[in-house]
């Protein structure tokens, strides 16, 4: 599993390590039961603060993304189907506002906009 941190990014560490590994559970890549890196092994790879590296998984672990077994460890939790609806819903969404002020950019009409989604679909 590759994490990497962008120092120079405006995103807090540990939100850079929740996006990562939320987004590789969503994607599939990470299974049910699946076990993460320690947190102790993980803050020392990326050489960061060991609590920053825990509010990451605590981040994880309230939104129902993974579980912990006290001294074994955090594993990837039993996807809640309608989380990762919505989470997919709330990136589409954002996607979505993207194309209209692109679209705008290029003074493209609803219809053809609508026509380029729909040749996506076909695809």
């Amino acid at each position: 599993m590759n994490i990497f941190i962008d120092n120079k990014s405006g995103t807090p560490i540990y939100n850079q390590i929740y996006t990562r590994l939320k987004n590789l559970i969503i994607s599939g890549e990470l299974k049910r039961d699946d076990a993460l890196p320690s947190i102790r092994a993980l803050a020392k790879d990326l050489r960061i603060s060991f609590i920053t590296t825990k509010r990451a998984y605590d981040e994880l672990e309230k939104e129902g993304f993974v579980y912990t077994v006290p001294a074994k460890g955090c594993f990837v939790a039993a996807k809640n189907t309608e989380l990762l609806r919505e989470e997919n819903l709330k990136s589409i969404e954002e996607h979505i506002d993207c194309i209209v002020r692109l679209a705008a950019s290029c003074n493209l009409s609803r219809e053809e906009v609508l026509s380029m989604v729909s040749f996506g679909f076909e695809q």
